[in-house]
């Protein structure tokens, strides 16, 4: 990596510093835990904190803000430029990838109130409960298991969920029965999330590696038995991915998994993870979804991106130790 590149990415936020020293430098943990520390103190996490509500909400609402809910309750269709990202579920999410310390005072308050308040849309139902979509429920669990929350009743819904070839889909209550690429990697992350913090269980390692030879099987990117690519918009790489799937954010997932980076069928991935470094050695945000956000963490598409760079460098450093 050029040192050029590095002192870049170490001029960014908190949030990107702290991981930069701990995937692409091998700094010592006392070193990286003091810098991830300031994300609850300064820069984005900071701003995000400020944000919340005084009953721990985001926008008063669990996976849309509560104006939105308010206008369906009155049978109302609200004019929306895109899906906000601004209630509780995608900020916490975002929290989660900034890498908010869930042992902070700060995270345990937050923790227990969205615990005491925050709802789903779908029924009332408690938030660290889950609801009935597998990609709501997948992020969920990432968020309750990043917090420390005993997510056990939402794994097993989960567990039980798993379609027949590995995957899972959003749409299976309404009859779906293959997996979705975007549904099983918001379900991966929750599991394995779950498995790191201490609750790895012969069930769920099972259902982490279907999961995982899902994605395999296809590459990451394309159609099982047609081997063309299933959707060019998966080639672009987006940060905060929400509940869409790239194939940087699979990789990324792999690589925090423990994965194979050996693995023949990442070849073609990881090929398009390399074609697209810029000749000054750094990735560009391709892809931001659109929609309402509570805050502009890059410069913009077709600009340079320390997210997709930080990320992509970690990806190339986990494959080429293999």
């Amino acid at each position: 990596m050029d040192d050029h590149v590095l002192d870049w990415l170490l001029d960014g936020d908190p949030a990107i510093r702290w991981q930069v020293l701990r995937d692409l430098t091998d700094a010592p943990d006392d070193q990286v835990a003091a810098e991830r520390r300031r994300v609850a103190t300064e820069g984005w996490g900071a701003q995000l904190l400020a944000l919340r509500g005084a009953d721990g909400q985001w926008a008063g609402g669990a996976c849309f803000p509560g104006w939105v809910a308010d206008a369906w309750r009155r049978g109302e269709e609200p004019q929306l430029d895109g899906q906000p990202w601004t209630a509780t579920l995608p900020t916490l999410a975002l929290m989660r990838r900034l890498g908010l310390d869930p042992d902070s005072e700060v995270a345990r308050e937050t923790t227990h109130l969205v615990a005491e308040h925050c709802r789903w849309e779908h029924d009332g139902q408690r938030f660290f409960d889950g609801e009935v979509e597998e990609c709501i429920n997948g992020q969920t669990l990432a968020v309750g298991a990043y917090l420390g929350v005993d997510m056990a009743p939402l794994v097993q819904r989960l567990l039980e969920a798993q379609l027949a070839d590995g995957g899972w889909n959003c749409e299976s209550e309404r009859g779906a029965s293959v997996g979705s690429f975007h549904s099983t990697i918001c379900v991966l992350e929750g599991l394995v999330a779950w498995a790191r913090s201490g609750s790895l269980t012969p069930s769920v390692g099972a259902a982490v590696a279907r999961g995982h030879e899902y994605l395999l099987e296809r590459a990451l990117f394309r159609g099982r038995r047609s081997g063309e690519v299933v959707d060019e918009s998966w080639l672009q790489f987006s940060f905060p991915p929400q509940w869409s799937y790239d194939v940087l954010r699979a990789l990324d997932h792999l690589r925090e998994a423990g994965a194979a980076a050996d693995d023949p069928r990442l070849a073609d991935a990881l090929d398009v993870v390399r074609r697209k470094r810029q000749p000054d050695g750094r990735w560009l945000l391709e892809h931001t979804h659109p929609g309402e956000q509570h805050l502009v963490l890059e410069d913009g598409d077709g600009r340079p991106s320390r997210w997709n760079t930080l990320r992509a460098l970690r990806v190339l450093r986990w494959a080429d130790r293999a």
